[in-house]
Formats: structure tokens, C-alpha cells, sequence
């Protein structure tokens, strides 16, 4: 017997995302050899996230992850290249269900307003805007498993919107390749409703 819900996850809370442009030379690899980093002119594209999973999720807990857009083949999936959360239980079902490489890590939260992994990153907001509906979001994660790519389907609403934030990563923490680069911009998504994995 798990711990964790078997899939899809009936996922609920907000999110705040960081796009960033990064040089090649400094992209982690994607999860799965299977794919390939998607560039523009030698860049690709990371994306960095702090997620509170709230009632009424399965699992309620913090997250923050970094993720490459990759092509598989000529398909745009996300990997999922490192993530950390607060929940033995998540942690576990991301690992079996969907090959997604999560570790446990301390997290101070202060909603919309302030985010901590310690020894990881942080996010601190200064202002959001937000679009007055919800809206449709989908993709689809590709991950290694055993040599092969796992691809699994993320779906639902968002109510998006752009926040001014300022992001900070430890020099000699996991995500220190972004420790003094400025995102290209940081969504908002407030709240979320988002059903992740195959049913």
C-alpha cells in the first residue's frame, strides 16, 4: 500500500513561474536523452516555479522545480530537470507514477509574497496583475524511466497573470547556473486547477 493517490492528481492552488533564456553551454541536460533542449539562437528556454498545493489536493504541500522545454522529435514536451517538495508522499508518487525526480527540501512560505527552498532559492513579489477569468493550460512532461521517455499529460485552468518579482538562487545550490541572470518575465498562476497524469 502507497501513500500517495494514484493517478491523475486532482491538483488545486497558485503558482508563480520565472521564464529564463540560458546559454547552451549552461542548459541541464533534460531529464530524458530521448529529447532535445529547444533553442533559440544557441539559447533554451528554463523555467523555474514555486507551486502550493492547496485543499482540495490530494497531497497539500510546496514545490519548487526547474524545467527545459525540449522537442521529441518535432513535439514540444517539458522536463522536469529538478524539483524539491515537503511531502514524503509526493515526493514517492512522483518518482513511481510519472519518473519526475523530486527531493525533500525545507520550504518557508509566505503566500504572495514570499518563497524559500532553503538552501535552493527564493521568490520574493512585489506586485501582481491578474487577467479577471481562468483559462485552459495544457502540456505534457517527458521523463526518463529505465532508458525509455515517460511522456504524461498535465491539463486544466489558470488564472494567469504577470507579477514583479525578484528571484535569488544559492551560488553553490542545485540552481546556482541561474544565480545572476534577470527571467525574462515571472507568471502568475492564481489559482490553478490542474489534472496531471493519464487517467
Amino acid at each position: 500500500m502507497t501513500g500517495y493517490p494514484a493517478e491523475p492528481w486532482d491538483l488545486h492552488g497558485h503558482a508563480y513561474i520565472g521564464a529564463w533564456l540560458v546559454p547552451r553551454s549552461a542548459l541541464p541536460a533534460p531529464h530524458s536523452p530521448a529529447t532535445k533542449p529547444l533553442t533559440i539562437f544557441g539559447r533554451g528556454i528554463v523555467g523555474t516555479a514555486f507551486f502550493v498545493y492547496e485543499e482540495p489536493s490530494p497531497l497539500t504541500y510546496d514545490e519548487i522545480m526547474a524545467t527545459v522545454l525540449v522537442r521529441q522529435g518535432w513535439r514540444i514536451r517539458v522536463s522536469i530537470t529538478h524539483i524539491w517538495v515537503n511531502s514524503p508522499d509526493s515526493r514517492d508518487g512522483g518518482r513511481a507514477l510519472w519518473a519526475i525526480p523530486k527531493e525533500l527540501a525545507d520550504f518557508d512560505v509566505l503566500p504572495h509574497a514570499a518563497y524559500t527552498a532553503r538552501g535552493i532559492g527564493s521568490l520574493s513579489l512585489h506586485r501582481v496583475r491578474r487577467l479577471p477569468w481562468m483559462l485552459p493550460a495544457g502540456f505534457r512532461i517527458a521523463q526518463d524511466r529505465d532508458g525509455s521517455v515517460l511522456v504524461s499529460p498535465v491539463a486544466g485552468r489558470v488564472r494567469p497573470g504577470i507579477a514583479s518579482a525578484r528571484w535569488t538562487f544559492a551560488a553553490d545550490g542545485p540552481l546556482g547556473f541561474l544565480r545572476g541572470r534577470k527571467p525574462l518575465m515571472t507568471v502568475a498562476a492564481r489559482p490553478f486547477r490542474l489534472m496531471f497524469g493519464s487517467r
